[in-house]
């Protein structure tokens, strides 16, 4: 039986695929995952994504410092509260394409 043979052209670079999973790993989370849901189109505030989650305030916080800390949300203040967006592109994209796949 002959191998698979491929010019390697399309495979993903090491450090490429690194970063990808590092990421794919942060976001897998079920709540990190409905957080950037939440954040995808509009930029809310904690309080904002605790009641659109249902969860804890101090639950969303923590996975909020989480995907801040891995460079996949920014936050800034405005007054007295932190807004939130998604600030890594790849994310972003993928956030994008999920809303697709569930027909938003």
């Amino acid at each position: 039986m002959e191998k698979n043979k491929t010019s390697g052209d399309n495979a993903l670079p090491a450090k490429a695929a690194a970063s990808i999973a590092r990421r794919l790993k942060v976001c897998g989370h079920p709540v990190r995952l409905r957080l950037l849901c939440a954040i995808e189109n509009r930029q809310p505030c904690v309080s904002d994504l605790w009641h659109c989650l249902g969860e804890e305030q101090a639950v969303v916080s923590q996975h909020l410092a989480v995907l801040k800390r891995a460079g996949i949300v920014r936050s800034r203040a405005s007054g007295n509260r932190r807004i939130y967006s998604i600030a890594d592109p790849f994310v972003k994209a993928l956030v994008a394409s999920l809303a697709t796949a569930r027909g938003r």
